[in-house]
């Protein structure tokens, strides 16, 4: 294998995980992570090796933190890092970084009140630097006429979220043939960085899921919840899941999701939602104060449910992860998507399902956490 392929390789294997695990930054994690097992909860600065600032987060909140500058800035690891030596200052941008990292919490704290309202994606858009002077245009934008007008009328005659919810509960086939689904085991294939490989993903009602991927060359690697507690693993190593993770995860494992969202989400708010692949939506957020935030956008037509974006919070800004779901087939009485393309800021990738099995049995082994340490 070329020096080329192989790198192109270990991106795609990259993509997979820190997307597939909603797990920023799992290179720095998996070098610097103490014994998850250990009950007190650690700061940031008790975890990691030469905290200056954002000494006292939840230490589990750095790695997200990490991976929200990163995707802010649209820049990797080692722009501000000595590459498997994170603790060290030797590089300007780190510097500079903790200056920015004062800056955004000053500006917070001293005019809105600590909420997060300019992070660093406000000024950076994606760039390492950002731009200060107005871009020139020559078509010089048109205030739409009577937008406010047109705003209200579209708010006025939206459907409730409960009507929502209640049509998308139909469309996939009512309550009752969802609860005959005890288990499911989905097979086929999944596109990342341009590389196709297998996957196989097993769900046990009501929220047990494992993702199995096999790379080229062998092993596996496994994304997995079991209701109470989550993990990762690849090649010689494995990650468990923080708190906020496994939320996600939580989200990701409902079997019975279109009866539960309402049991898990007490707070919804309908908006109009932006066209789909030419498919008008209503857009239903979900809010929780424990559970990620969810924006679900429902096909008007349909109502089956076309995108799910969900935010995890950091102490610096909001990770957003979006999943679109296409391709739905009916079998058992239920209407499933056969394909899903899940996008992070650090990658996408897309899963192709070519054979579906339920009320099957599974290996409860699955389910089982691994005992050994994590990795180092």
């Amino acid at each position: 294998m070329s020096n080329t392929q192989k790198k192109k390789w270990l991106i795609a294997i990259a993509v997979v995980f820190l997307v597939l695990s909603c797990v920023g930054g799992a290179r720095l994690s998996a070098q610097t992570q103490a014994n998850p097992a250990a009950e007190a909860p650690k700061t940031a600065e008790q975890q990691f090796k030469n905290i200056q600032v954002l000494k006292e987060i939840p230490a589990d909140q750095l790695i997200p933190t990490m991976q929200f500058i990163a995707a802010s800035l649209g820049v990797e690891c080692e722009f501000c890092h000595v590459e498997h030596e994170m603790q060290k200052d030797d590089k300007k941008e780190k510097q500079t970084a903790r200056k920015m990292i004062a800056m955004e919490l000053a500006v917070n704290k001293g005019h809105f009140d600590n909420e997060l309202e300019v992070t660093c994606y406000t000024c950076h858009r994606g760039s390492a630097h950002p731009v200060g002077t107005p871009i020139l245009s020559a078509d010089a934008p048109k205030p739409a006429p009577h937008v406010h007008d047109e705003l209200a009328q579209a708010h006025a005659n939206l459907p409730t979220a409960d009507q929502i919810l209640d049509k998308y509960l139909t469309a996939v086939g009512g309550a009752d043939a969802l609860q005959k689904i005890k288990s499911r085991v989905q097979r086929g294939n999944i596109d990342a960085g341009g590389m196709q490989f297998p996957i196989e993903v097993y769900s046990e009602a009501p929220d047990k899921r494992v993702s199995i991927t096999h790379p080229q060359g062998g092993g596996s690697s496994v994304t997995a919840f079991n209701g109470e507690v989550g993990w990762l693993t690849i090649r010689d190593g494995f990650h468990r899941m923080t708190a906020p993770e496994r939320e996600a995860a939580r989200i990701d494992a409902q079997l019975y999701f279109p009866i539960r969202v309402r049991e898990l989400y007490k707070e919804f708010r309908v908006r109009p939602g932006e066209e789909i692949n030419d498919r008008a939506t209503y857009l239903v957020s979900a809010r929780d104060p424990n559970r990620p935030s969810l924006n679900l956008y429902f096909d008007q037509e349909t109502g089956l449910l076309l995108r799910q974006i969900r935010y995890a919070q950091t102490p610096l800004g909001k990770n957003p992860t979006q999943i679109e779901y296409a391709d739905y087939k009916g079998i058992d009485g239920v209407k499933i998507p056969y394909r899903w393309t899940l996008t992070r800021p650090n990658g996408s990738f897309t899963i192709k399902i070519d054979q579906v099995q339920q009320n099957v049995p599974i290996d409860e082994k699955l389910f089982v956490p691994p005992s050994e340490p994590p990795a180092k």
